[in-house]
């Protein structure tokens, strides 16, 4: 599969929001609550000037219909960055298929 390069403002984004969740985790350490990370993680991003939104829900499309529950995002960044917080100590292959 081929993918567009970015654009520098998609790398300046991301690159600000990699900063604020190393700043998260290397204030906070491991071992808390997902939310505490992600409001933290939400503050650093307001600090660094990034416009986010959490727990958006996100509808399910179906069969020619529309369910408005199921999916949330924890931080949708910019209108353009998903960023799903996880607080384990190792990353499930399955989690992928949530973004």
């Amino acid at each position: 599969m081929k993918y567009q390069p970015l654009s520098e403002r998609e790398e300046y984004i991301a690159k600000l929001i990699v900063d604020a969740a190393y700043t998260v985790h290397k204030k906070l350490g491991p071992g808390l609550l997902e939310k505490v990370y992600e409001v933290c993680f939400c503050h650093e991003l307001a600090k660094r000037g990034l416009k986010f939104q959490r727990q958006v829900d996100m509808p399910i499309q179906y069969d020619d219909l529309v369910f408005d529950e199921g999916l949330r995002l924890d931080v949708f960044v910019e209108e353009l960055v998903i960023c799903e917080i996880k607080a384990v100590e190792q990353i499930n292959p399955v989690w992928g298929a949530q973004i």
